[in-house]
């Protein structure tokens, strides 16, 4: 085998492979011997078919197994010799297109290299933690969010109509092609409008009525309703409205607390401090991880592969007019062109990456099993019933798990990056916390 190499130029490299056509017999041989003690073919006991025979039979199709497998061997020790690792899959293609059996196979083989990315010494990387205390004034707030949240009802005035968001006592009986059908009735029941807790279009009609009124509901089933003798049908419900209520907030006390699931209200006031706390170290970490990655972005410079950014710009420009065009869900509209802008964001984006995945690299980070368990699991939640299959989609998928393991690295190694850091701590109010968000979202 003979490799030659044709381009060298920045980071891009070209090489021209040759494989003898004695290499590549040798290694259909090798195949074909590895299968015979397990070929059977009649006249011939199980393991006995004669090489020529075995080769005669199949060696065409070993030979396309053969040389896959003798190019996949040519470039893992070119790799390996050359230290050289590719940005994306290499482009591999014959190019004796004329080949026939018996001639030497050539081939080409192209790629762009990653860089060799500079050192950065992390104790120059300079950062401010905010820090934000909950004060009593922003639990009271929370707290009346959760009464608002958690309403009771009493009665409306006489005569008044139901508006969205009240809450009607109501008797029904729902009906389809005249009959009665199991689960469509029952008395004295409390529904909240605009719960959309009842069939669509159901809820809807009883906005207006009031106490005593007596009406038909009028309704279709989904098509895919769990039932499938209602699926589809049309549908009356005779309903009698015996009250109007509208919602009050609930009163601050150890039983709006209850409802929570702790023992008084003192109890939950220190849990709602310390989820305020959390939230707002989550935004301060987010505002601390964009000025750390600006300080990285310029303090390093080295050539980025061509191929990496183009495919960067070209995902910041579809997703960017997809946001501006949010009709449209699937990918049937016009050639989305990259801009200057795009490019230029796809360049940090390429920098960046390359350069906290070779800070993973050489201090060895690493998302563990139990780490990304977890965060398949969070994912997962999502697909309520249907934890299992997204479980097994992730298991086979490996572009998935690469989706859900990339985000967990890149916080890892911006951890390890804030550990070795020099970090003040700044303590200010939740509105100017709120404020340097905000400026992240307009930048």
């Amino acid at each position: 085998m003979k490799v030659k190499e044709t381009l060298n130029e920045g980071l891009k490299r070209a090489y021209e492979i040759t494989i003898t056509a004695d290499e590549l017999d040798a290694k259909v041989n090798e195949k074909l011997a590895e299968a015979q003690p397990e070929v059977e073919m009649k006249g011939f006991r199980k393991g006995k078919v004669p090489m020529a025979l075995l080769k005669k039979q199949f060696g065409a199709k070993v030979l396309g197994e053969a040389l896959q497998e003798t190019i996949d061997a040519a470039m893992g020790e070119h790799f390996e010799s050359s230290g050289d690792r590719p940005a994306m899959q290499p482009e591999v293609k014959m190019t004796n297109e004329d080949w026939k059996e018996g001639d030497d196979v050539e081939v080409s083989v192209t790629y762009e290299k990653l860089p060799d990315v500079p050192e950065v010494d992390l104790k120059k990387v300079k950062l401010e933690k905010l820090v934000v205390e909950a004060d009593d004034a922003a639990v009271d707030e929370a707290l009346k969010n959760l009464a608002e949240n958690t309403p009771s009802f009493k009665d409306r005035k006489k005569g008044s109509k139901a508006k969205d968001g009240d809450q009607v006592v109501i008797d029904f009986l729902g009906k389809v092609d005249g009959e009665a059908f199991e689960g469509g009735a029952a008395e004295d029941y409390p529904l909240v409008l605009g719960s959309n807790s009842f069939i669509p279009g159901f809820e809807e009609q009883l906005v207006g009525a009031k106490a005593g009124d007596e009406l038909d509901v009028k309704v279709k089933f989904p098509d895919e309703y769990g039932a499938e003798n209602l699926a589809g049908k049309d549908a009356v419900f005779t309903c009698k409205v015996k009250a109007v209520k509208e919602p009050v907030a609930a009163e601050i006390d150890d039983e709006m607390a209850k409802k929570y699931g702790v023992e008084d209200i003192k109890t939950l006031k220190e849990q709602i401090k310390e989820r305020l706390e959390a939230e707002y170290a989550g935004a301060a970490r987010q505002v601390m991880k964009r000025k750390l990655l600006d300080q990285l972005d310029g303090m390093v410079k080295f050539d980025l592969p061509e191929s990496l950014v183009e495919a960067e710009a070209g995902q910041i420009a579809h997703q960017l007019w997809h946001e501006e065009n949010p009709d449209v869900q699937g990918h049937d509209h016009p050639e989305i062109e990259t801009t200057d802008e795009h490019r230029k964001l796809g360049e940090r984006r390429v920098r960046l990456g390359l350069l906290l995945a070779e800070l993973g690299r050489k201090n060895e980070v690493e998302v563990t099993d139990a780490e990304m368990s977890q965060a398949v699991m969070a994912q997962a939640r999502q697909y309520p019933g249907q934890e299992k299959e997204f479980f097994e989609f992730v298991q086979k998928n490996p572009q998935m798990r690469q989706q859900i393991q990339a985000p967990l690295f890149e916080d890892k190694v911006v951890d390890h990056i804030f550990e070795n850091a020099e970090v003040k701590e700044k303590k200010i109010k939740k509105e100017a916390l709120e404020k340097a968000l905000e400026a992240l979202e307009d930048e």
